[in-house]
């Protein structure tokens, strides 16, 4: 399975973090996050960071020119849409030659019949969890609800994941399930990741094969 480590913004946790091959690292260039990273990352680092370690950028309803403005400065290779984006506007980003991530809160009324419309503008769909919070708010949702998406489109799972739930982690299967994705709870404080908790995590999840 593929891990992505998201919210990271600190130079020197960006460094020892990829030293353990995450397969995506996570920016957040939405402003109203403790995990913003805007005004402190290092574009320099990004673009020095190995080329199997795919770049996303987070983005919450931002204007076309903003998002691309950030992908073009920090070299991102995706973009993770986590607003009321349309499917207008994720083939507008695609035009650019971005891949997108397209994340969606999950609670038990989520229609996931809306999802039809956003294939083939999308590469991967993110479940998260509904909450306060655009994203990174801490606790899982009912994976089990997951059972009722039956598209073609692959996605990464989100939402609470972390240590103390890496088992049930593991047994959770779906046919389209092909990574995850790992944020507040290896957190020592917002946007800095525990090194160690991070690298035996990462270690767990990535034996995990693919679609099983």
């Amino acid at each position: 399975m593929k891990v992505k480590i998201c919210g990271m913004r600190e130079a020197a946790n960006i460094m020892a973090v990829a030293d353990f091959n995450p397969d995506f690292l996570g920016f957040i260039f939405y402003e109203k996050s403790a995990r913003y990273a805007g005004e402190i990352l290092d574009k320099n680092l990004l673009r020095s960071l190995p080329a199997s370690i795919a770049k996303v950028g987070v983005f919450v309803d931002a204007t076309l020119p903003e998002l691309f403005a950030a992908t073009c400065q920090y070299g991102l290779d995706y973009v993770q849409l986590h607003g009321h984006e349309t499917p207008a506007y994720c083939q507008a980003v695609r035009t650019h030659g971005l891949r997108i991530i397209k994340a969606f809160a999950v609670d038990a009324d989520f229609d996931f019949g809306t999802l039809a419309e956003y294939v083939g503008a999308c590469d991967l769909f993110l479940f998260d969890t509904k909450g306060k919070h655009p994203g990174g708010n801490g606790h899982a949702f009912d994976w089990h609800l997951l059972h009722q998406y039956r598209g073609a489109t692959p996605f990464l799972l989100s939402g609470g994941l972390g240590p103390t739930n890496a088992d049930d982690v593991l047994r959770f299967q779906h046919p389209q399930l092909v990574g995850y994705d790992v944020n507040s709870l290896l957190e020592t404080a917002p946007g800095h990741k525990d090194v160690e908790a991070t690298a035996r995590l990462l270690t767990r999840l990535h034996e995990q094969p693919a679609n099983s």
